[in-house]
């Protein structure tokens, strides 16, 4: 059976999607004995990607090649600017970290290489390596909420919320839609695109370990 592109993206990064769907802290998290300072790094640094993801997928919507196209992602713009933003807020309060705490801590690395990878597809990408960013994002994230799903402690909003936002019927419909979209430009681009694809997808895999990793870092 042939492999759709996506399928075959996903090949190409190997074991290290498996190092990502499996890392200690998306079970750590479902559990819910995570350690809070983990967490909390973990948290002040994925939603300093929150305004760069915005442009990235709204670079897609503008990209895509017609209006069936844009109006799902739409939908899930207006999504991620709402709930997941208020998860953040309500994380922060939570963990007793405030704006000027937050504004004290500089961006690592890992976070300024993600960010910057957004940003240049979105403003110099193609949209196949725009969706190739937005499909590791978004499926690797998928891949381990729905696999640390039946396990997941429901005491802690601050931690099975996040995996409710990354799992669920409404999330595998997204993530259905944007390797749908990448599939269908597979098909469209030649094989100079899809090396330009395949550079940005492993890219991206890599800062999703790395942003693992970092949260654990001392």
């Amino acid at each position: 059976m042939t492999k759709t592109f996506t399928e075959e993206l996903r090949a190409a990064a190997g074991d290290q999607w498996d190092r990502v769907i499996n890392h200690r802290f998306t079970t750590e998290l479902a559990r819910g004995d995570i350690d809070r300072n983990v967490l909390k790094k973990y948290l002040i640094q994925d939603h300093r990607f929150l305004d760069a993801f915005v442009v990235l997928l709204a670079s897609a919507i503008a990209k895509a090649r017609d209006l069936d196209d844009r109006i799902p992602g739409c939908q899930f713009l207006g999504l991620i600017t709402g709930k997941e933003n208020t998860y953040f807020e309500r994380c922060f309060v939570e963990l007793g970290c405030g704006k000027e705490e937050r504004a004290k801590i500089p961006d690592e690395d890992v976070t300024k290489g993600f960010a910057n990878l957004m940003r240049e597809v979105s403003y110099k990408g193609t949209l196949g390596e725009i969706l190739s960013v937005l499909v590791v994002a978004e499926w690797s994230y998928q891949s381990w909420g729905e696999k640390v799903l039946p396990i997941t402690n429901r005491d802690d909003f601050l931690t099975y919320e996040w995996v409710d936002l990354h799992s669920g019927d409404y999330f595998r419909d997204v993530v259905s839609y944007l390797r749908g979209l990448l599939d269908k430009e597979g098909t469209l681009i030649d094989d100079v695109g899809k090396e330009k694809c395949k550079a940005a997808f492993l890219r991206a895999i890599q800062l999703e370990e790395d942003f693992f990793e970092m949260a654990y870092a001392a």
